[in-house]
């Protein structure tokens, strides 16, 4: 039986910290389904199909990855989009302990809404963890260097869009 797994996101935009996870996630499973979260409440920078050719390009570069990975969209709770999958677990990627109590309440109410799939924390390393895509966003903004915290192509895009 193949092991689909998914980790969601809004990805406004991919980080390096983000990659570290997915490549991670990788050697767990036997398909990762990397999720973009179309979640308009969260005003994202970057169009929908921006975020997906972001992540498209980073994760086609991404060296060392060890099962088939794939983007895609959903607009549903995430383990209807889970269930629609066949996938039996959902990946977080946690930074600080400031992101548990938010991951924890929403693994509680996933957990209740669909107890046959697993949530997976997996720990930033402490090279990632205080990389967001907010932080990066402002950083730019403010005409600082991102360049250590996203690949190449991702910066020339982020580097347009707060010109």
């Amino acid at each position: 039986m193949k092991r689909i797994g998914i980790y969601p996101g809004t990805f406004d935009p991919i980080t390096k910290g983000h990659l570290h996870i997915i490549k991670r996630c990788s050697g767990l499973v036997d398909h990762l389904i990397v999720a973009v979260a179309t979640n308009p409440n969260k005003k994202p920078m970057f169009k929908l199909a921006d975020r997906l050719s972001m992540l498209e390009t980073d994760i086609k570069n991404l060296e060392g990855a060890k099962c088939e990975i794939t983007v895609e969209t959903f607009d549903t709770l995430l383990v209807e989009f889970a269930r629609q999958k066949g996938a039996g677990i959902i990946f977080r990627g946690l930074r600080a302990v400031s992101d548990f109590e938010y991951e924890f309440q929403m693994t509680g109410m996933n957990a209740r809404l669909a107890p046959d799939i697993e949530t997976v924390f997996l720990m930033a390393s402490d090279k990632w963890q205080f990389v967001s895509s907010s932080f990066l966003k402002e950083i730019a903004r403010l005409g600082g260097d991102i360049s250590p915290f996203v690949t190449p192509a991702t910066q020339e895009k982020i580097l347009e869009a707060v010109k």
